[in-house]
């Protein structure tokens, strides 16, 4: 019956991600998106082990290998100078450590390995065209109110509806995201028009005076990903809007030569002005909980954003799983995740500040404290974020092969 589904607005990652946790559990789901065909816009988004630990667990381990690219290492350049800065070897030692690689991936694949995978399950329906604007819940059920005023009903419905979350709105009441006033510029080239000195197998930062690039190889090397941020005070969110290139060089023109001659090379530049929102303690609401950026929208500097979302689907399903009263359920599924979401939102902006956009002494700083770090330095520093399965906010020493968290 309907009535036994769980009901979930937003078909990106983590709608899908917690559609197929559902279903490994044995437990029907709808899927509502408002788009008229399912899939993801943007480029590549970085995977730390966290991820690969989601993916096993939602069943979809072996077709997320398939399609990412396992670079060598991380790597921080001034962008100033063109000198590096430091760099984490992501090589045995790292695997060993968190018990899974990190990786780089096109958003639309991965997006595409839960797609496959919700498509070919009878547990999971699809439904596009359906875009939610709010809920209506008794003792019994919940419903997911549409656009156009109809209505489908379920057991619970979970809000996975990004960060302009309606279903946010309804229950949190927050208003508008919070403007970074960071814009972040987008594009893909193919491999062979990238620098040849430059087609590092790694994820590479260059950080300069409010100003950094990142880029990194996707779609097995056939492509070159480019992601350059500017600290331009832009008052109001933006998405996906086509710019020349002459916008994008006004914020990169007191970089070395070296870095800005990853922006000559890119093409068909698209524009996002950065957005995310203060964490809250209350992301349930009876039979309705959030899920993924719909919860703790955070900003890209921790490369975690859909990595906390299908930890959010590991954590959720599980918790559903284990039967009993659902709305209790709902809320140990906050508890849970609430406090590890918030310290990824509240450091992704520290990040940014201290890393990503120094100047002067504080750049200088930033640079003596991070090439005095051995790698297992940097691996004790990251141990807290790589290491979760998403099932707990502190890492078990069970969970963790036996280490202490």
């Amino acid at each position: 019956m309907s009535d036994d589904r769980i009901v979930i607005a937003g078909g990106g990652i983590g709608g899908l991600a917690t559609a197929i946790g559902l279903a490994s559990k044995g437990i029907a789901s709808i899927v509502l998106e408002k788009a008229p065909q399912l899939g993801e816009i943007g480029a590549g988004i970085q995977l730390g082990p966290n991820a690969f630990h989601a993916f096993d667990y939602l069943g979809v381990g072996d077709a997320a290998r398939q399609m990412a690219v396992y670079i060598d290492n991380l790597r921080l350049m001034d962008a100033l100078s063109g000198e590096e800065i430091t760099r984490i070897p992501l090589d045995a030692r790292f695997r060993e450590r968190f018990r899974n690689p990190y990786a780089v991936v096109h958003r639309g694949d991965l997006h595409g390995v839960f797609l496959r995978a919700c498509e070919a399950h009878p547990l999971v329906e699809l439904r596009v065209n359906s875009g939610v604007t709010g809920y209506r819940q008794d003792g019994t059920g919940a419903e997911a109110v549409l656009a156009d005023g109809s209505t489908v009903r379920g057991r619970a419905l979970i809000g996975a509806d990004g960060l302009w979350s309606a279903i946010r709105q309804q229950l949190v009441g927050d208003g508008a995201p919070r403007v970074s006033g960071h814009t972040t510029y987008r594009s893909v080239i193919p491999v062979e028009e990238m620098p040849e000195d430059l087609r590092w197998n790694a994820a590479t930062l260059w950080a300069g005076p409010k100003c950094h690039i990142v880029h990194y190889p996707l779609s097995g090397w056939k492509l070159f990903n480019l992601v350059v941020t500017y600290h331009n005070d832009a008052p109001e969110p933006v998405a996906g809007k086509p710019v020349s290139h002459d916008e994008v060089r006004k914020g990169f023109e007191h970089v070395s030569p070296v870095a800005r001659q990853i922006i000559e090379k890119g093409k068909d530049w698209k524009l996002w002005v950065l957005c995310d929102r203060d964490p809250v303690l209350e992301w349930t609401d009876g039979r309705v909980a959030l899920l993924g950026d719909a919860a703790h929208p955070m900003l890209q500097y921790f490369a975690q954003g859909a990595c906390m979302a299908m930890e959010d689907a590991v954590c959720l399903s599980e918790e559903l799983a284990a039967g009993g009263d659902l709305e209790a359920a709902l809320g140990r599924y906050r508890d849970r995740r609430r406090l590890r979401t918030a310290r990824v939102q509240l450091q992704s902006r520290e990040i940014g500040q201290h890393v990503y956009h120094p100047a002067g002494a504080h750049a200088e700083l930033r640079n003596a404290v991070m090439r005095a770090r051995t790698a297992e330095e940097w691996y004790d520093q990251i141990d807290w974020l790589y290491g979760s399965t998403g099932l707990e906010g502190a890492v078990s020493a069970e969970t963790r092969g036996g280490r202490a968290a």
